[in-house]
């Protein structure tokens, strides 16, 4: 077994996702992440994962930005993205389109992100990296799910958790 690289790579990229067509539109919501490498991650993700939008809230920074450019390789300029101050308003706007919120955060009636049924239109929200999701955030969601801990440690980067859920609800 050898790695694919240039034209192969991209006809093994392009076979793939013809055969297997995203049936949930997707899309993210940062509220007030806020450190930029985290920014970045999450935008190579929403880059790989092919997120439909990427709304930035709150405190998040927002691109250009050298630190979200470097580590972002600078997928925000492939990425629909946009900026939206209050993350309750961004919500409001998403439900009223048809969007399940789903909070990705350790909270009470939280259900194991694998056990969740997502809809085919879902918007997953993630908070603070210190803080998580604020309160009037969450009360905006429909619903929570989070990613069980079997080690020492109680959560994942927020880029990290983010990713696993994106991942996995692309491929249910």
């Amino acid at each position: 077994m050898k790695p694919l690289l240039g034209t192969p790579l991209k006809r093994f990229l392009r076979d793939y996702k013809r055969a297997n067509p995203p049936r949930h539109e997707l899309v993210a919501l940062l509220q007030s992440v806020e450190y930029p490498a985290n920014v970045g991650s999450v935008f190579r993700v929403a880059d790989g994962v092919g997120v439909d939008e990427l709304i930035l809230t709150g405190i998040t920074p927002t691109p250009p930005h050298p630190a979200i450019d470097k580590v972002g390789r600078f997928k925000s300029l492939r990425v629909n993205w946009r900026y939206e101050q209050d993350p309750v308003v961004a919500i409001r706007g998403l439900k009223a389109d048809g969007y399940q919120i789903v909070a990705v955060e350790l909270a009470e009636g939280a259900v194991p992100y694998h056990q969740h049924h997502y809809a085919p239109k879902t918007c997953l929200v993630v908070g603070h990296e210190d803080h998580g999701v604020t309160k009037a955030t969450l009360a905006a969601c429909d619903t929570a799910v989070f990613l069980p801990m079997y080690g020492k440690g109680r959560s994942l980067n927020v880029h990290v958790a983010l990713s696993i859920v994106l991942y996995h609800i692309r491929h249910s």
